[in-house]
């Protein structure tokens, strides 16, 4: 009688070796000349040069319960770029530079087309803002994950001159809060989204086009999470903090970059809030405050700035809007 094996206890390591093939053809086309090595070592090389005081700054995060969404729909092509832009956005407030990414694909049945799909979309990211993929860990772990379940999570780490770190530090009373437009949920408030559209009983509705869409559900839920390093690299030295509205809202990730004894007050008119949140509010009967404190409700990121570098800032960023102040207190006031 033949003994056990790896096999028949529901690890695939011929999946295994083929998923690990097409990760590395990914991940090569991302690295920079600074990556030492190549990928495929037992840990990422990054040979840091060209500061006088660097100061590296870093980021883990996941797509949360969007993941459930993709799992409903067999897609597994925008998470990895959600994941990404989600670190990347993190560390970039600082004024940070990413320059490397490592992802972690946990799985309860290794399907290598599947983890293929995702790995696309983190090197895709990565490649957009020069970001190199150095590594990361794909791990099949039957009877911690369900047969078709996963997770995916990732870690950024940035580089910024000590003098130049953006922290917020020097806010002050009347400044101006200027909104960058978000693309939709991003990875934050999936779990009373699916709750509200009864997506676990009725997978289906994410066919349809409902009122205000110009797609489907699926489209309007699967948006990826914008990346804002490109379009605000340039006007870093003219803001004094960036807050990414990620879980939590306006309230509570504002308030990250503001000194003591400063609070926000927002004009909540003052920019347009996209159709996918309205329908949220409306199916699960949900309050305002609620939707305020649960999603970004079409703000992606906010900037603080100096009144007399407002109209600069704008020039330079044409979609930014005027949407608030820097006011004293500790609240963030949302008229």
């Amino acid at each position: 009688m033949p003994g056990e094996t790896y096999l028949a206890a529901g690890v695939n390591l011929q999946a295994a070796q083929k998923a690990t093939e097409s990760i590395k053809a990914l991940a090569s086309k991302t690295l920079q000349p600074e990556v030492l090595g190549g990928v495929g070592f037992f840990g990422g090389m990054y040979q840091l040069a060209g500061y006088r005081q660097p100061v590296l700054v870093s980021s883990t995060d996941s797509p949360g319960t969007k993941l459930k969404i993709a799992t409903m729909m067999g897609r597994f092509d925008t998470v990895g770029i959600d994941v990404v832009n989600h670190c990347v956005n993190d560390v970039f407030t600082s004024g940070a530079k990413p320059i490397f990414f490592l992802d972690y694909i946990g799985v309860g049945h290794l399907v290598p087309e599947m983890v293929e799909a995702l790995v696309k979309g983190v090197a895709q990211a990565c490649q957009a803002v020069g970001c190199s993929l150095v590594g990361g860990e794909t791990a099949e772990l039957p009877g911690i994950y369900p047969a078709e379940g996963f997770d995916l999570a990732g870690f950024a780490v940035g580089v910024v001159e000590k003098d130049a770190i953006l922290d917020g530090s020097t806010i002050a009373e009347g400044e101006v809060l200027l909104a960058i437009p978000s693309k939709g949920l991003h990875t934050s408030g999936y779990s009373l989204a699916r709750k509200v559209f009864r997506l676990e009983d009725d997978p289906s509705v994410l066919d349809r086009t409902l009122p205000g869409l110009s797609g489907t559900l699926w489209d309007a839920l699967m948006e990826p999470h914008r990346c804002y390093y490109p379009l605000l690299e340039p006007v870093l030295h003219l803001i004094k903090g960036m807050a990414h509205i990620t879980g939590g809202g306006l309230p509570e990730n504002v308030p990250r970059i503001l000194p003591k004894g400063l609070g926000a007050r927002f004009d909540t008119s003052a920019w347009e809030v996209p159709p996918i949140f309205s329908l949220i509010q409306e199916a699960g009967q949900v309050e305002r405050d609620e939707m305020f404190r649960v999603f970004n409700m079409g703000v992606g990121m906010v900037l603080a700035c100096a009144p007399d570098k407002t109209d600069e800032v704008r020039r330079l960023v044409p979609e930014a809007r005027v949407v608030g102040e820097v006011v004293k207190g500790d609240e963030v006031v949302l008229r």
